[in-house]
């Protein structure tokens, strides 16, 4: 994709630099701790520094980079308080999202979610396709909007970004197979419209994403956190 044209044609010009940066956190180009430097991001997108001066002060108020005195701006890496707030958080707010959504069971909402999480089995077979967790972003984020409650939205709206960064690490190790398996019982759970199951299973699976990404990162995160999420 030519970030270049992307941003130069929008009216937002600091908003799309900042997306455009955290996109390529996200895929790795920019990588984790690393430094950013205004002028070679000018530079590369052709445009004036003052946007992504502006873009960077924004990414500053997310703590998604951090500002060292006298060194520069820095990908902010997360520690394992970090990695805890981030999953206890999500388990609060998507659990809640699915349990409202399986009370409100909405066959025609229930019925597209359906036909996403059969897409995603769809592409499970097709070789040329080595990963399928998008799917399970845009799972979520339909289970989110089923709930049909805009300030949990919102407020997931606002740690989405911490949310892909993580993921991103989890990407790496889960097979096609286990990310159909395990978004299969949620939607088995909407099916049968238990508000309470359905929200217990959400928090364990999300519990279960906690524990693989500690497992992953072993002596990188401790695991002491842990005992606060039920096994």
């Amino acid at each position: 994709m030519n970030y270049r044209n992307l941003i130069l044609n929008k009216k937002n010009l600091s908003y799309e630099v900042s997306q455009y940066i955290k996109e390529q956190i996200v895929n790795g180009e920019i990588e984790i701790g690393s430094q950013l430097k205004i002028n070679e991001i000018s530079d590369h997108l052709g445009i004036s520094q003052t946007p992504v001066r502006e873009a960077i002060q924004y990414l500053v108020s997310e703590n998604v980079l951090e500002n060292y005195r006298n060194k520069g701006y820095f990908v902010r890496k997360h520690n394992e308080k970090d990695i805890f707030e981030i999953y206890s958080l999500r388990a609060t707010i998507e659990g809640l999202a699915i349990r409202l959504a399986a009370q409100r069971n909405d066959e025609e909402e229930l019925n597209a979610l359906i036909e996403l999480f059969e897409e995603m089995k769809e592409k499970r077979e097709d070789p040329a396709i080595t990963s399928i967790s998008h799917y399970s972003t845009k799972i979520h984020e339909a289970i989110l909007k089923m709930s049909k409650h805009e300030m949990l939205i919102n407020v997931n709206e606002s740690i989405s970004f911490q949310v892909e960064i993580v993921n991103s690490v989890l990407e790496r190790k889960y097979t096609k197979d286990f990310e159909v398996s395990e978004h299969e019982e949620l939607i088995e759970v909407l099916k049968e419209g238990d508000p309470e199951k359905a929200e217990k299973v959400m928090r364990n699976h999300i519990y279960r994403s906690y524990y693989n990404f500690i497992e992953e990162n072993e002596g990188v995160y401790s695991k002491e956190l842990l005992m606060f999420f039920p096994k």
